[in-house]
This record gives C-alpha cells, sequence and structure tokens, in this order.
C-alpha cells in the first residue's frame, strides 16, 4: 500500500504503482469537484493474491473506522473481479480502470443514481487522456502519465486484462501538462505508465517514446530534469537511446523489468528478452552515459525456478551492474499460466528473495562507497533529504527547502543513503 490520505471527508487508500497513486489524485479532484463527501475510495491492485488479500483487509478497516461513510473499490483488482468486491458487505459501489479516471462517475457518486457496479470491459478502451492535475508526489518531482495497458501477455501477470490495450496519450497533452507542472515550481518530472516503452505505437505517424521525450525537452526548456520510471530494455527506440545519450537533462537512471537472468525461465515467462539481452544494454548505455546507474525488477521462486537459474539470476547483478533492486517473491496469481506451472516450495522462494535483497543491499553500498567526495546536484525532497540525478538518496548537512536544487558534495554514507555537505 502507498498510502492513505484524507481531505476533507473524503478518504483514499492507494495500492500498488505509481500509476496508481497518480489515478487517486485524479480521483480526487474529481471527487472535491463533484461534491462528493464523507467517502472512502480503494483503489486496489492485482500484481499479486497477497495485494487483493491487503485491499480486502483495508476495505473492511475502513468500514470499522468510518462506518458511515460511502466505501467505493476501483483498481486492477476491482476490474478484474468486481463481483468479488461487490459481495463484500462493507462496499457501496464497485467501479472500472476507465471509470475511476472520468468526472462523470464522481458526479454520479455525490448523487443517488449510480449503479452499485459499473465496470466496463477494459479490452474494448482504445484511448486515454492526459489527466492535468496539479502534481502527485513530493512537491519536488511530479508524475506524468504518458500511457496505460498492455499488449503483452507475460505467464506471471493478471495487469493486461485489469489495464487493457496499450494506448498513449498525444504527445501534445504530455508536453502541455508538463510545462504547466513546471510553472507551478516543480524541478523533476517523471514519464509514468504501464509500458512506456509501448509508447506512440496506437498514435498516428510514427511517435515514440525516445521522441516524446526529444519534445517535452525541447519544448519545455524551463524543465531542470526529465525522468523515466520503469522501461522495458529490449523495446527501446533507437531515438530514446540517442536521447540518453546525449540530453544531459534527462536523468542517467533508468529502472529496468528484468524479472529473471536465466533464459529458460525467460522463456516459460514470456519475456521478450535474452539475459545477453541485459547485460549488453546495459553496457551500451553506460558507454554513452558513463554516470548511469540501474534499477530493476526480479522475481525470485518462478515456477520451475531450479538452484541453477536462480544462481543466473543472482550473477545478473553484477553482469548488467544494477544499484536498485526490487525483489518480488513470486506469488501465484489465479488466472495466469505460470499459475498452472509446478510451483517452488514456499521456504525456498522466501530464501531466493532473502537472497537477492542482500545482493541489491551490497550492490546498493557499493555504489554509495563509490561516490565519496564527489560532486553532486541533489533535488530536495525535504528539508534535510533529497535525490541525485542518479537517484541515489542522499541526506544533507543543512535544510534547504523541498523542490530545490542543491550543489553538493558527497562526504560518505551511512550505508542507505549518500552523507553530502552544501557548496552553494
Amino acid at each position: 500500500m502507498l498510502e492513505a490520505r484524507h481531505m476533507s471527508d473524503i478518504g483514499i487508500i492507494t495500492f500498488g504503482c505509481r500509476l496508481n497513486a497518480y489515478e487517486s489524485e485524479v480521483m480526487r479532484e474529481h471527487a472535491n469537484a463533484a461534491g462528493l463527501r464523507d467517502a472512502v475510495i480503494v483503489n486496489t491492485c492485482a500484481v499479486t493474491a497477497e495485494a487483493v488479500r491487503q485491499a480486502r483487509q483495508a476495505i473492511r478497516r475502513a468500514r470499522r473506522e468510518r462506518p458511515n461513510a460511502k466505501i467505493v473499490v476501483t483498481g486492477c483488482a476491482a476490474q478484474i473481479d468486481p463481483s468479488r468486491f461487490a459481495a463484500m458487505d462493507e462496499v457501496d459501489h464497485v467501479i472500472g480502470n476507465q471509470e475511476k479516471t472520468e468526472c462523470q462517475t464522481f458526479a454520479g457518486l455525490a448523487g443517488e443514481a449510480t449503479e452499485r457496479v459499473v465496470v466496463n470491459d477494459i479490452m474494448s478502451v482504445k484511448e486515454t487522456a492526459g489527466h492535468l492535475i496539479e502534481g502527485f508526489g513530493s512537491r519536488a518531482r511530479a508524475y506524468v502519465q504518458i500511457q496505460n495497458g498492455c499488449d503483452h501477455r507475460c505467464t506471471f501477470c493478471i495487469i493486461p486484462f485489469g489495464r487493457g490495450p496499450s494506448r498513449s496519450v498525444p504527445a501534445g497533452e504530455v508536453v502541455a501538462q508538463v510545462r504547466r507542472l513546471v510553472e507551478n515550481g516543480y524541478a523533476e518530472v517523471v514519464l509514468t505508465g504501464v509500458d512506456i516503452t509501448a509508447y506512440g505505437a496506437d498514435l498516428p505517424g510514427e511517435m515514440t517514446l525516445g521522441k516524446l521525450v526529444r519534445k517535452v525537452l525541447n519544448l519545455v526548456p524551463e524543465l531542470p530534469r526529465l525522468r523515466l520510471s520503469s522501461i522495458d530494455s529490449v523495446e527501446a527506440d533507437p531515438t530514446l537511446l540517442a536521447a540518453i545519450a546525449e540530453e544531459e537533462r534527462l536523468m542517467p537512471h533508468l529502472h529496468l523489468s528484468l524479472q529473471s537472468g536465466d533464459d529458460l525461465t525467460l522463456k516459460r515467462m514470456k519475456r521478450r528478452h535474452a539475459r545477453a539481452d541485459s547485460v549488453r544494454f546495459c553496457e551500451a548505455m553506460r558507454s554513452v552515459r558513463p554516470d548511469m546507474v540501474f534499477g530493476a525488477d526480479l522475481i525470485a521462486g518462478f515456477p520451475t525456478e531450479t538452484e541453477t537459474m536462480f544462481r543466473n539470476s543472482l550473477s545478473l547483478v553484477d553482469e548488467c551492474g544494477l544499484t536498485f533492486l526490487h525483489v518480488f517473491p513470486f506469488s501465484a496469481r489465479e488466472g495466469t499460466p505460470a499459475a498452472r506451472m509446478p510451483q517452488v516450495n514456499g521456504r525456498t522462494i522466501a530464501r531466493r528473495a532473502s537472497e537477492l535483497r542482500d545482493k541489491g543491499v551490497a550492490a546498493l553500498k557499493s555504489h554509495l562507497a563509490a561516490a565519496k567526495g564527489c560532486r553532486i546536484q541533489v533535488l530536495m525532497e525535504s528539508p534535510d533529504h533529497g535525490r541525485s540525478i542518479d537517484f541515489t538518496p542522499v541526506r544533507l548537512d543543512a535544510h534547504t527547502d523541498a523542490g530545490a536544487l542543491v550543489d553538493a558534495v558527497v562526504a560518505g554514507d551511512d550505508g542507505s543513503a549518500l552523507l553530502a555537505t552544501v557548496t552553494s
């Protein structure tokens, strides 16, 4: 769960990804504009069975804490299995992923005429609108949705059935929102979506993620820092690779959807890359951008994974030079092909996930130690904490306003963040 925030008497409980959190802010604005009062909106995630369990638990807790509030459930889990949530006595309304970002949905919820369950076929949705929100995240960094949905069918993933087909926000709308955010004082914008390297395939012409990045940087020259959320490296287009090499305002940090370092596992996952592709990509990016830092998603204990297969994932951390790891113990998701494959023992999955996390901790400590004495620019997220251009956490020896860009020199680290001294 990312957060549980309240404005007036509207509570929003958000689970899952950054895109879900972004959409929660869209819902907040729509709810307030519609005059919806005394309500709790639960924005669910379906990536694992545990995420669904936590959402149901949060719904029950919300009803206990606010017995008279209107409980509205939405998000991927609600889209995929609306009847499961509609069957809960605590729930007043279930709305789909498309409906949750439409203002008329909340006008209906504020009245009395809305059906209890409004979940349409997400696979029929062909367009995604750009939602001009004032900002989301810290006052330093804002997120802009450029894409939604996914056309791939990885065997472990249920999300395409919650998000629908890949669809892109027109470039002009993206540029307009970035410009507005910069005018509102944001120094960094993150382009986000479900599968952002698929951006543009459904738009007229030959738009790509790389062309969008170039357009944003060219048309909003006042933007100090542009960052990308998770990408599928094998789908990175030539213009994007050139932009990474040439655009200093495009931050040298990429989070990669790798999932495994073993070729047979990748094949059984129905991924579109091999281990060698990941290694080559990281080497190529560092050759043109030496300060590049990589994060990655890795799954431990995918069905049929042997110890040798797992060791291939473990060694990928060093071969790719990964720094920030997001480790996921495999959790079978009903309705996916992987759930029907021979499963790995739960204790083995937990042990492998722990080993991967330990590997990630060691990689981060090595990265931090290597930065001692370096001059860095820090985007402040709070008076004494921020992030460098490669997304490394930094703690400063002086207090500065959130949102400020500060020059500093690294004095050392505390094992999880750089310790730095302000130089200007």
